[in-house]
């Protein structure tokens, strides 16, 4: 008998059991079930260091890595993905998929077969908020693959990300005696914001991720979907009076256009759409559709900053959930995030919509990931009021724990950045006090009382939420790129020096946004973890970026 060969865990790949998770039993030994698993970068004597190489240089100044170098420069070795091969067959498994500049191997086998392959059990559970697949414990591989893996993705298939979109009429008591008669469109508010006007998108991309969203509580996370209607898009911006964005889908693991199956699901990719291709209407949008898990969400992104056919130069994620679970997921995201900003892609994601508690109830603040990601420019929300290109008030977004919240607070995970040691980054409410990566950076209206006119299924409704923030800077990212004639790219460092040294941004000093008696954060002159540096003024951050020199604090 063959000696067993030895096996060392896979670090940061310890899951702990889901709270309020009850056992129904085991999965079919001969199911059929995909996962990726992430490698790490081939060794070179060319450090990767984005965020030190971006600095605070303006776009044109930069270098980036063209995406047809990367996979050579800083992928996967291919010796690497020899080795997964090679433990793949020995364990049953096909290989699917190789990306070099992905650093994935997408593997397929039975249950049976995975579980045993990396050393775990898998199980299925019922929820409140349905039924998923998953495991407890780090995985284990042959030793010596631990070495080369960062991370293995979709043996769990719970939901990973919320939409952070809020309807108004859903808001709690409806709409408010405060809140406008008239609601805004896109235009209005890229209008109070001073957007170019000048300039249209042409020439650029903009990538939507999207992801299914549950629509029965009690199916698993693979039987749902979301979608947008062409018609609702040709519609919807024959009102604005503008030509309808040409839209791309991109299917990544299967994720589909499919609109009607869940109504508000609809309505964030509706959102996410008409907000960006109004602000943007010559960018072309691509829109990434993938299941609702770890490797769903991961793959989208990866598969969106490598994407060398519709080459997105900003990225928009209105998704995300509660910082924490297996680290493994936190540093692969995060990496997929350094790999945009080596390729010059800005990557604009929301901050939450349920204030500094991010929708947990445990008494304690939580900051909403992928948006805690140092390399994601946070998008955090407001409440805006005003006409014509005359802001009248601007405060934190908080309507409380049932009309929301923007969120933000101190990562518990990811540490200060260089470029917010000098925002005055207090430390955490929780326990312990640390300081830790600020969230968010900036912020646009959120608020769904002052919130964005879309159209969904034929029906007009007015909606907000920082999943309109995340689209609104998206396409205000792409008609600075047009204008620049280069990419913003990594624009943290930029914006906390150069861009907020300029006064190119909207100091929010009023309202805070603890929704849950968790001890929450306060607006306050400069940055603050409610609404980060403030929200846009699009001409002035235009020229912030054109100015030559130095600006103070840069390198």
């Amino acid at each position: 008998m063959a000696k067993a060969k030895k096996r060392s865990a896979i670090p940061g790949s310890e899951r702990a059991a889901v709270a309020g998770a009850t056992v129904i039993g085991a999965p079919d030994p001969k199911e059929r079930i995909e996962v990726t698993v992430v490698l790490r970068r081939r060794p070179s004597s060319e450090p990767f260091a984005p965020a030190e190489k971006m600095g605070s240089r303006l776009p044109g100044e930069r270098q980036y890595i063209k995406r047809e170098e990367f996979a050579g420069r800083h992928g996967a070795h291919p010796d690497d993905v020899a080795k997964i091969t090679k433990f793949a067959a020995e364990h049953n498994l096909k290989v699917e998929e190789v990306s070099l500049a992905r650093r994935s191997v997408r593997l397929s086998g039975t249950a049976k077969d995975l579980s045993a392959a990396f050393g775990t059990k898998l199980v299925h559970y019922q929820h409140a908020e349905g039924a998923f697949r998953s495991r407890t414990g780090p995985l284990t591989v042959t030793s010596g693959l631990e070495k080369i893996i960062e991370g293995v993705f979709g043996l769990t298939n719970r939901p990973v990300a919320k939409p952070h979109y809020r309807r108004r009429d859903s808001a709690a008591g409806g709409i408010r005696p405060h809140a406008q008669a008239t609601p805004f469109t896109p235009i209005q508010v890229a209008g109070l914001y001073d957007f170019p006007t000048a300039v249209d998108g042409t020439g650029e991309c903009i990538g939507i991720i999207e992801l299914d969203t549950p629509s029965d509580p009690n199916q698993p996370a693979a039987n749902v979907a979301a979608g947008f209607s062409t018609d609702d898009l040709t519609a919807y911006f024959a009102q604005l009076g503008i030509a309808a964005p040409s839209v791309t889908v991109v299917s990544v693991d299967g994720g589909q256009n499919l609109p009607g199956v869940n109504t508000d699901a609809d309505g964030e990719v509706t959102l996410d759409i008409e907000v960006a291709g109004a602000v943007a209407p010559g960018a072309r949008i691509a829109v990434y559709f993938a299941p609702n898990t770890d490797q769903g969400f991961l793959d989208a992104v990866s598969t969106a900053v490598h994407d060398n056919t519709n080459k997105p130069s900003v990225i928009s994620i209105s998704w995300g959930g509660p910082e924490g679970g297996p680290a493994q997921g936190l540093q692969t995201f995060d990496q997929a995030l350094q790999d945009a900003a080596a390729l010059g892609v800005t990557v604009c994601i929301a901050s939450g919509d349920s204030g500094s508690s991010d929708g947990l109830n445990d008494h304690l603040a939580h900051v909403d990931f992928p948006a805690s990601s140092p390399f994601a420019l946070a998008c955090g929300g407001t409440r805006l009021e005003g006409s014509g290109a005359a802001i009248a008030s601007e405060v934190v977004w908080n309507d409380g724990a049932s009309g929301g919240a923007g969120g933000g607070g101190v990562s518990d995970f990811f540490p200060l950045p260089s470029w917010q040691a000098g925002a005055n980054v207090p430390p955490s409410v929780n326990p312990g006090a640390h300081v830790g990566r600020g969230v968010p950076d900036v912020a646009g209206d959120a608020d769904p009382q002052t919130g964005y006119q879309i159209l969904v299924g034929g029906q007009p409704i007015v909606v907000g939420g920082t999943s309109a923030v995340a689209p609104l800077w998206s396409g205000l990212v792409a008609l600075l790129n047009q204008q620049l004639g280069s990419p913003v790219g990594y624009l943290n460092p930029l914006l906390y020096q150069r861009v907020s040294a300029a006064g190119a941004l909207h100091d929010i000093t009023k309202g805070n946004n603890d929704i849950e008696n968790v001890g929450g954060y306060s607006a306050r002159s400069g940055w603050d973890a409610c609404t980060g540096l403030g929200s846009p003024d699009g001409a002035a951050i235009l020229r912030a970026l054109t100015t030559t020199g130095t600006a103070a604090g840069a390198t």
